[in-house]
């Protein structure tokens, strides 16, 4: 097999990279800007009408600047396997949005969904660098109703569908050729079927959040911070020192 040429299998890639100044990094938060003349600031006022109108702008905002995956968030849950518990994360996309709270998709009998049985509870970070914002997303999280999971799964492109099909999530495989053989076996199982169904190892998981975080930030690293706290007696929202 012939080497490509960027990337010889030889040698490692990184080899001749120039070294990075990590700890020289920095980006002046004052210059950015939302992209819709709006000011780079961050006032308590902006919650008066609940966490989700202004997570839900923010959103919109980093589409319209056209920020790739702008609904991408890192999710956090935590893994008690070993006996020792652990945080775990990993990026995936929410797919729904309303005042009782975050919605997304997964296998769930991956990890992250053997995790959330252990543990019912995630953080969500919402991150888009190019605005200077984040919005963290702390709660509980319970599955979805069977009705949810099955109008988002109509929505999926057919090759989503037959891919979640043909994938045990989070399990080991022995090559990319057996992952391709599987899911040539699946399109197979199914090329007859109009409507896939939903697997039944698959759907939603909603995030209900009891703390929500907004971070605006600013020049000379004293960012804006204005937290969300929602109980059953409603919603308290407090400034926090960066």
């Amino acid at each position: 097999m012939q080497a490509d040429d960027n990337f010889p299998t030889n040698r490692n890639p990184a080899e001749n990279l120039p070294s990075t100044d990590l700890a020289g990094m920095r980006v002046d938060y004052g210059v950015l800007h939302s992209g819709s003349g709006e000011d780079t600031d961050l006032d308590e006022t902006w919650l008066a009408g609940g966490w989700e109108p202004l997570l839900r702008h923010w959103i919109e905002q980093a589409t319209a600047v056209g920020i790739a995956e702008p609904n991408a968030m890192v999710l956090a849950t935590v893994s008690l396997a070993g006996g020792t518990p652990r945080p775990v994360a990993r990026t995936v996309l929410c797919k729904g949005l309303s005042p009782a709270g975050v919605t997304f998709y997964t296998n769930y009998d991956s990890a992250k969904g053997t995790q959330l049985a252990g543990v019912p509870f995630a953080a969500a970070t919402f991150l888009w660098p190019a605005l200077g914002r984040q919005v963290h997303v702390r709660g509980a999280v319970e599955k979805t109703p069977p009705e949810t999971t099955t109008l988002y799964w109509r929505s999926r492109p057919r090759e989503s569908q037959l891919g979640a099909w043909a994938s045990q999530q989070s399990r080991p495989v022995g090559s990319r050729a057996e992952l391709d053989r599987i899911l040539a076996e699946t399109t197979e199982r199914f090329a007859d079927v109009d409507d896939i169904p939903v697997p039944p190892h698959w759907g939603g998981y909603l995030l209900r959040p009891d703390e929500v975080e907004f971070w605006q930030g600013r020049r000379g690293r004293l960012h804006n911070r204005i937290v969300a706290r929602i109980s059953a007696d409603g919603m308290r929202v407090q400034r926090l020192q960066p």
